[in-house]
């Protein structure tokens, strides 16, 4: 399965972008889907996740009310749309799904990666 992420760019402090993920197959498989977010030198981390079939959703503290997950599980499909974008949002954002368990930790599959720039 193949993670393909679009829709990221550079937008002004307060601003905002959607981030799609298409996976290429159907995703039934798939536990919980979401977004991690790396800066160089830093690890991955976890923006948010939700639960393909439960719906349950998490997000990071920094992301909370700015964030939104969302999923079309019919086109195979995932989104976050991003509000108020601030400067230290800025990173390379990936897309990424769990097939062993729900919870956004020890994802097994990884898209390419798609760059937010914020400017102050």
């Amino acid at each position: 399965v193949q993670l393909q992420a679009s829709g990221g760019g550079l937008v002004q402090t307060g601003g905002s972008l959607r981030l799609s993920c298409e996976a290429s197959e159907f995703t039934l498989d798939f536990k919980a889907i979401g977004w991690f977010r790396q800066v160089p030198g830093k690890e991955p981390e976890a923006v948010s996740c939700i639960g393909v079939k439960n719906g349950v959703t998490y997000y990071t503290d920094s992301v909370k009310g700015r964030f939104t997950i969302s999923r079309d599980n019919a086109k195979n499909t995932w989104y976050l749309q991003m509000n108020s974008l601030k400067p230290e949002d800025t990173a390379t954002y990936y897309c990424t799904a769990n097939s062993r368990a729900t919870i956004c930790n020890g994802m097994d599959y990884w898209g390419k990666g798609t760059q937010v720039t914020v400017s102050s």
